[in-house]
């Protein structure tokens, strides 16, 4: 099941991605909907304790911020930040169950860098194009550092057997990834070549984040 699920996600990923390029509008809703239908289903799967409750919560929220941000408007888009912002809270939560935050900065040790240099990096470029959209999407950045800096501190702690605490790390690395793409699409241009690496870094990321509780 849990191969034909990760198979049915990447599948759908792969059909949005040919979606986007040849401009079918249906086929990238339908196909994106099942992809995330497919890790939302993965993580069912994990449901185990406060960890797996919180970041199966995430996983969730991550699939209605995909419906959400199907639309194209400027109150799409907000309904989707705030979704994905609820989601990466949930992930947060979730770690903290097995890692302290008190411990994450001494764990994850001289990495907390790299996410902070990118949040502040993501924000530099942004600044000018954010408007009046600065104080979520700053909200937003925040989320996502601290997501990733749990995450990392979890996989070096060992508070997750070996594959999973990998899976958890290269997965919230991922996200953070993808986003760049929905940004730069979003504020910069939008370009094909966004979809092209941010869809997959996505969907990759949600597998591995549900392959984390397994």
């Amino acid at each position: 099941m849990i191969q034909h699920l990760t198979l049915v996600c990447l599948v759908g990923c792969g059909a949005c991605v040919y979606a986007e390029y040849r401009g079918f509008a249906r086929l990238r809703i339908a196909s994106k909907l099942i992809a995330s239908a497919a890790f939302v289903a993965l993580g069912t799967m994990g449901i185990h304790g406060g960890f797996g409750t919180w970041m199966f919560a995430g996983l969730v929220l991550g699939a209605v911020g995909d419906a959400a941000l199907l639309g194209r408007g400027k109150r799409a888009f907000l309904v989707g930040l705030g979704a994905f912002l609820l989601g990466h809270l949930a992930y947060v939560v979730g770690i903290a169950q097995l890692e302290p935050p008190g411990r994450w900065l001494a764990d994850a040790g001289w990495r907390v860098a790299l996410p902070i240099a990118g949040g502040v990096a993501v924000l530099a470029m942004l600044w000018r194009r954010l408007g009046g959209l600065r104080l979520p999407v700053i909200a937003y950045v925040a989320a996502i550092v601290a997501m990733v800096i749990a995450a990392i501190a979890a996989a070096r702690a060992g508070v997750l057997p070996r594959p999973q605490g990998g899976w958890l790390a290269t997965g919230a690395v991922l996200f953070f990834l993808s986003d760049l793409a929905v940004a730069r699409d979003r504020f910069v241009g939008r370009a094909f070549s966004n979809k092209l690496w941010g869809l997959p870094a996505y969907y990759a990321a949600q597998i591995l984040i549900a392959w984390s509780m397994l």
